[in-house]
C-alpha cells in the first residue's frame, strides 16, 4: 500500500474516533443514562452496560488521539478492531441494526491498518524508532 493512502486512511478512522469522543465527553453522564435505557430490555445487565457506556468516548478519544499521532499505530489498531466487535455485540443485543454499517465501515478501516502496518512510514512510531539508533 502507499505510505500516503494510508496516511489517509489512519488519519481518517482517527478523526472519526476523535470526533466520536470529544462529542461524548462534556454530556458523559446524559450518553451513558441514554445508553442504560436502550439497553434496558436487553439480556444485558446495567453492571456492565453502565461502566462499558462511560467508558466509551474515553476508548474513542484515546484510540482517535493515538491514530493521530501514529503511536502504538499496531496496538492501537487492534484494540480499535476489538472495539468495534464489542460495540457489535452490543448493537446486536439491542437489535439497532441501523449503526451496524457504521461499525463495520469502522471495523474494516481498522482491519486496513492491521493488514497493510509496513506503510506507516509517516507516524510517530517511525520517527521515534529512527531516533532510537
Amino acid at each position: 500500500m502507499n505510505p500516503i493512502s494510508f496516511l489517509f486512511i489512519r488519519l481518517g478512522i482517527g478523526v472519526s474516533m476523535l470526533g466520536h469522543g470529544l462529542v461524548r465527553l462534556p454530556k458523559l453522564t446524559a450518553f451513558s443514562d441514554k445508553m442504560v435505557a436502550d439497553f434496558a430490555d436487553s439480556m444485558l445487565p446495567v453492571l456492565l452496560v453502565r461502566p462499558f457506556s462511560l467508558a466509551i468516548p474515553f476508548v474513542e478519544f484515546a484510540l482517535g488521539v493515538l491514530l493521530l499521532l501514529g503511536f502504538k499505530s499496531t496496538w492501537t489498531a487492534v484494540v480499535g478492531a476489538t472495539f468495534m466487535l464489542l460495540l457489535m455485540l452490543g448493537t446486536a443485543a439491542i437489535e439497532n441494526w441501523g449503526a451496524y454499517p457504521s461499525q463495520m465501515i469502522h471495523l474494516g478501516f481498522f482491519v486496513l491498518l492491521i493488514q497493510f502496518m509496513p506503510a506507516n512510514t509517516f507516524s510517530l512510531d517511525v520517527f521515534l524508532s529512527k531516533n532510537k539508533s
